[in-house]
């Protein structure tokens, strides 16, 4: 089987054709043995792609074997992945299809095997601001759906902080399906700090829906401008918040291209 890695603020992932994949594989299996880091690749998840005329169809599953909707800079992974393979130029356009819906993704810059993208990424959906039983205190958290489940909360972070409350919030009741969670701190109107626990991962480098969620979580409730930087670990994102929807603005870095022998 053929594999790419990529990666977009160190949030990483593997591409893998369906064409290469049997019809009987253990989907679930095959990704959490692909994205252990020690007895496989490394990845915080696995994406099952195939060509369409306008770019690429996806499925995406965490480093668990868990499903997920979409990812921002997964989608932005295979973009990059179909713009080196058709040997598109900036100003060109990829279409990635996700269970989310289509994500079309603008190519702005190629540096090396970095490519640089605007992604529109769909209105932000129940967008509501609620009070969550933890440990027996209450947390205020902001919820929405940005193609697939957030829940964002404002106000200090930490590493100790992340731990404590960011990764039980994610398997909590009120999250059937379970939940990604960020720490987001405003720094300015401009400007929004934040720490990511991903459902079915755990601590990232980055999210791009996350940036987004803690995006419009500032926006609303913690006087963020409706144009910011999104600053994780990895680095920094631009969100902008328009009134035709989220459009999320980052790169993503093609590693190598190999095969799988397990």
């Amino acid at each position: 089987m053929t594999i790419v890695k990529a990666h977009a603020y160190g949030n990483d992932f593997i591409l893998a054709s369906d064409a290469d994949i049997q019809a009987s594989a253990d989907r679930a299996a095959l990704t959490r043995i692909l994205c252990d880091r020690h007895r496989g690749i490394g990845a915080d998840g696995v994406i099952f792609h195939r060509a369409t005329a306008g770019g690429a169809a996806m499925d995406l599953l965490n480093a668990d074997g868990s499903y997920s909707e979409v990812s921002g800079n997964g989608v932005r992974c295979l973009a990059a992945w179909i713009a080196r393979q058709r040997s598109l130029s900036p100003g060109a356009s990829v279409l990635i299809q996700t269970d989310a819906g289509a994500k079309s993704l603008e190519l702005l810059a190629i540096e090396g095997s970095r490519h640089t993208f605007r992604a529109a990424m769909g209105h932000p959906e129940q967008v509501s601001r609620r009070t969550i039983a933890l440990d027996g205190t209450s947390v205020d958290v902001v919820t929405l759906r940005v193609g697939n489940p957030q829940c964002v909360v404002l106000g200090a972070l930490s590493t100790e902080r992340l731990h404590r409350i960011a990764g039980p919030l994610a398997v909590h009741p009120s999250f059937p399906a379970g939940t990604n969670v960020e720490l987001a701190s405003v720094e300015s109107p401009e400007r929004v700090r934040i720490l990511i626990w991903e459902r079915g991962v755990g601590p990232t480098e980055a999210s791009g829906t996350g940036a987004c969620a803690a995006a419009v979580a500032s926006i609303e409730y913690g006087g963020a401008s409706r144009d910011l930087e999104v600053v994780s670990p990895g680095g920094a994102q631009r969100v902008e918040w328009r009134a035709d929807g989220l459009y999320l603005t980052g790169w993503a870095e093609l590693l190598f291209e190999g095969a799988w022998l397990a």
